[in-house]
């Protein structure tokens, strides 16, 4: 979702720096592009364990990143170009599709409310309820077996090298999208296609099958 379906990798940036700035953390943007595809709980952890803050509340930082977040989507979230077209495109050939997300499920609610785009998605379901966030696979498995899919039969797309791991490791074909800055990142290269935007996707869903 975040970053392939809306661009919402800044305001993750606004409501990080913002939250954990409070705390004394000075976090860069390339510092913040390490976490990118963790699960805000791992996300915590990870800068606690870069630079520990005194009385931590995991739980409390948290809760104030995803309410900056609620904000910051609610006002300026809007579907990348492509987005909406493919939607379209794939449900018009019968695909079952599944938004597979790090983020919360109350950030994804956020977010395909916002964009008009839910009735799209046969199952909404968020890393969250996973023991593990990715580069684990565990996301993309568990929503494949509520669909009633094999993995083998799964095409997963990411803007993040964690979320390509991540389908890799479940054994899934991987459309990789990286962000501009990433476009030439050779880590991506595990992924069976990579693509610069959304808007060239229905092309290359075609060459796929």
């Amino acid at each position: 979702m975040d970053g392939l379906l809306v661009d919402s990798e800044p305001l993750w940036k606004v409501a990080e720096k913002k939250v954990f700035g409070s705390l004394g953390l000075n976090l860069s943007d390339e510092l913040l592009r390490q976490v990118m595809g963790f699960r805000l709980n791992e996300v915590v952890a990870h800068w606690y364990a870069y630079q520990a803050w005194p009385e931590p509340n995991f739980e409390a930082t948290e809760e104030a990143i995803i309410c900056c977040m609620e904000e910051l989507l609610a006002k300026h979230a809007v579907a990348l170009p492509g987005v909406i077209e493919s939607l379209i495109e794939v449900k018009a050939q019968g695909f079952k599709i599944a938004l597979a997300s790090s983020s919360s499920m109350r950030l994804i609610e956020v977010v395909v409310n916002k964009l008009g785009i839910k009735p799209y998605f046969q199952l909404l379901y968020s890393a969250e309820s996973e023991p593990y966030g990715k580069p684990h696979p565990g996301i993309f498995i568990s929503a494949a077996k509520q669909l009633g899919s094999d993995p083998s039969e799964c095409l997963v797309v990411e803007d993040s090298i964690n979320g390509v791991i991540a389908a890799k490791a479940a054994k899934m074909k991987c459309i990789a999208i990286p962000e501009h800055e990433k476009q030439n990142d050779p880590k991506f290269a595990i992924a069976d296609y990579t693509l610069s935007s959304m808007l060239t996707f229905v092309d290359c869903l075609k060459r796929i099958r």
